[in-house]
């Protein structure tokens, strides 16, 4: 009686982990995923409706077509695969459901909010802080933790301040003397810039949660060695897209009108730098915040454009959200796991 029941409660706990980690794609598509839509819907280029299908598109498409490099950073270089005892296996599992709930529970907390803070400084925070807990600093992968994760999601919004600043620069230099008319040029630029975002958004942001649920099909023994299997990159391109499908509001509000008033040229060129930052990350197998990248780009793009017309305050209570991510969300995660512990282990 006891081993029936107690197997009931591992193949619960299984699922739950794996649904978390669809779950946390559909919550990374809803919150961070609205920053794809975010400026061309505020410069009006797009109505809503066709901005959010062309977005939920590429999303969907992006994770199918460009590779797991993200995946395997994620599944390997946060956590060390080797130190998710067999022995241990509940406890890992453990791990990684609390891991995937104190970022959902984090986005969701900011989202309601309204600040674009990063789902992936979440899952990062959480994976850490679960980690910790469960199976002590040494499962933790610090090396990997800060070459190949830490120094991507910290550079990639200095990256894409730059880049858009630069890129804004050489658009006022070939298009200044153009008549007004060039708006309309820039309006149907969009179309391709925001599916080509929206595809890298899909790619970089949807491996993560590949990365966790692959992780878990490992300590359960599905998988020996770390390849993320199709029905996985499937779901989790579904989960993405139908997120962004929903929209996050809120966060389009602060993204697209809060920091600098964009119109179709700025939005094109945010898009544009957004997407070569993102979309260079995830064919490197870095792992970057879309949230950060869009949001810097656009600082750029208004500062070349008239850096007083951005709103600086507004970028300080973001980057103070940023920097606030990690440990909340390690939090949180700890938190998860002492109860899902007490839940499933020690009653």
């Amino acid at each position: 009686m006891m081993a029936g029941r107690r197997g009931i409660m591992w193949s619960g706990l299984v699922i739950a982990a794996i649904s978390f980690g669809f779950l946390y794609a559909f919550v990374n598509g809803f919150h961070d995923g609205c920053n794809v839509v975010a400026t061309v819907i505020a410069s009006r280029s797009m109505s809503p409706k066709k901005a959010l299908l062309v977005g939920v598109l590429g999303e969907f498409i992006g994770p199918l077509v460009f590779g797991s490099a993200v995946a395997v950073t994620v599944g390997t270089g946060i956590i060390r695969p080797s130190g998710l005892y067999p022995e241990q296996a509940a406890i890992s599992v453990l791990l990684l459901l609390s891991a995937l709930m104190g970022a959902v529970l984090w986005d969701v907390i900011t989202w309601w909010a309204g600040l674009p803070t990063s789902s992936s400084h979440a899952l990062v925070g959480g994976l850490v802080g679960a980690g910790v807990v469960a199976h002590g600093f040494g499962v933790v992968n610090w090396a990997g933790l800060i070459w190949k994760v830490a120094l991507p999601l910290f550079l990639s919004p200095v990256v894409g301040l730059f880049i858009g600043y630069v890129a804004m620069v050489i658009v006022i230099a070939l298009f200044q003397n153009f008549p007004p008319k060039i708006g309309k040029l820039f309006k149907g630029l969009q179309v391709l810039s925001t599916g080509f975002l929206a595809a890298s958004h899909g790619t970089n942001d949807a491996q993560k949660a590949m990365g966790v649920i692959t992780l878990v099909l490992m300590v359960i023994g599905r998988t020996e060695v770390f390849v993320v299997p199709g029905w996985v990159v499937v779901g989790c391109a579904a989960a993405i897209a139908l997120g962004l499908s929903t929209g996050g509001w809120r966060i389009i509000r602060t993204v697209g009108t809060r920091i600098f008033r964009l119109k179709p040229v700025h939005s094109f060129t945010s898009q544009a730098a957004s997407s070569a930052v993102i979309a260079g990350a995830a064919l490197l197998g870095g792992p970057v915040s879309t949230t950060q990248v869009v949001s810097s780009t656009v600082m750029g793009v208004g500062a070349a454009q008239r850096a007083s017309a951005v709103r600086w305050t507004v970028m300080g209570q973001i980057i103070q959200a940023w920097l606030f991510t990690m440990p909340a969300s390690a939090g949180l995660s700890i938190g998860c796991f002492y109860i899902l512990k007490y839940l499933f282990i020690n009653r």
